[in-house]
């Protein structure tokens, strides 16, 4: 059966690519997906694949069917939204869309699942069991958009016994991918602090409450938080990087507001180090004299993949690929929403290599010259077809 999708992948790269130029060129942001789930819907309808739209807003859940559909099911998850980055590629699929930019891959996401619903779509015979084809919109944006397609039903009728997602990593070359059983990308939870004083002169500061100098005392206090109450086995992120205030050279606000970020891969942790900066962030402006209310943003959870089913995800890729083509992942401080679905179902998240040096494509995810080299489309589509073929067959 390898070789059957590999030919088929094959067949079809022309066909793919062109999908994904069109994504790549046709970009929408979080909860804007609008033509974006047009095409989708359109190419699911001409390869006669049964779907729902309308889900969470913009998502879409398509199903192919094999011998005794009820019997199992394993999902597939692509992402659907864009990046407010204007794009700097001179390529001929260059963002119409001023402004946007599929600078994390979402176009590429979409098209693999496109590419291997085509492909079991033309399998669907020779499988027992189900696939769920989970097109999820706003991955870029809180709250995200697993979580209210969880609350839809999407992995339910049939229940779904678990899922995998892939995403681009232009960390690796071509034609690998990369897996990490366990934990492996962070909880997020944006942090946003209000600081209030009393403004006045700059000349003369001791009629005044300075929101200033308040909130670097707080900013330098919420650091040791990590380096001193952090385990030092545990990952812990807390970085700021918005401040802004009203005051000029020599006036003091009366308010200023600092915005940043923390990350870890503990959910006890994680709600300690809230109850940390609520404190820490309190008793500071209040022995200043000032106030500072503290809003704690709820994000993503940690991501942890099923060790099973990664195990068993590692070797299916192995046979399809090659025991030197699929390598260890490392911890991440980045976060993601399929998270939520890997808290519902045994999931694995793991990493299409994309990076080309030959070829100067080396640029990072969310920035302005991100893109990849397009052979990791067959690599990509052939790859999650066979894995999915694999858990539905249950091929060791």
């Amino acid at each position: 059966m390898i070789d059957r999708i590999k030919e088929l992948a094959d067949r079809y790269y022309e066909d793919f690519v062109g999908i994904r130029h069109y994504l790549h060129k046709h970009p929408e942001l979080s909860k804007q997906e609008f033509n974006t789930a047009i095409y989708i819907t359109s190419l699911l309808s001409e390869w006669g694949i049964e779907y729902q739209e309308g889900i969470a807003g913009t998502g879409i859940l398509g199903i192919i069917k094999g011998d005794d559909p009820g019997s199992r099911n394993i999902a597939l998850r692509a992402d659907m939204d864009a990046l407010p980055i204007l794009e700097k590629n001179d390529i001929p699929y260059k963002s119409t869309n001023n402004g946007i930019m599929h600078a994390c891959g979402h176009d590429v996401h979409m098209t693999c699942l496109l590419g291997a619903s085509r492909i079991l779509q033309e399998l669907r015979g020779e499988l027992k069991g189900s696939i769920k084809l989970i097109f999820q919109p706003t991955e870029e944006s809180y709250p995200g958009g697993a979580k209210p397609m969880i609350e839809a039903g999407v992995l339910e009728n049939p229940a779904t016994s678990g899922i995998l997602g892939q995403h681009v990593f232009p960390e690796l070359d071509v034609g690998k991918v990369g897996m990490r059983p366990g934990k492996y990308m962070a909880s997020t939870d944006e942090i946003f602090l209000t600081i209030k004083g009393k403004g006045g002169h700059g000349a003369i500061p001791d009629k005044v409450i300075d929101p200033v100098l308040i909130s670097a005392h707080i900013i330098l206090a919420l650091q040791q938080i990590v380096s001193r109450n952090a385990s030092p086995t545990m990952p812990t992120v807390i970085s700021f990087g918005k401040i802004h205030t009203e005051g000029k050279t020599n006036i003091i606000p009366d308010e200023v507001k600092v915005e940043g970020i923390m990350r870890t891969f503990d959910e006890g942790w994680r709600a300690e180090i809230k109850n940390r900066i609520r404190a820490i962030s309190q008793s500071i402006a209040e022995g200043m004299g000032g106030t500072c209310e503290v809003f704690i943003d709820q994000g993503y959870p940690v991501l942890e993949n099923n060790e099973a089913l990664t195990l068993k995800t590692r070797k299916r890729s192995e046979a399809y690929l090659g025991k030197d083509n699929v390598v260890d992942l490392d911890l991440r401080m980045t976060a993601e929403d399929f998270a939520y679905f890997a808290h519902k179902v045994p999931g694995c998240f793991y990493r299409l290599g994309t990076r080309n040096e030959s070829r100067d494509i080396i640029s990072n995810l969310h920035t302005a010259t991100f893109d990849v080299d397009e052979e990791s489309i067959r690599t990509g589509t052939g790859l999650m077809a066979w894995l999915a073929y694999s858990e539905l067959m249950n091929i060791e």
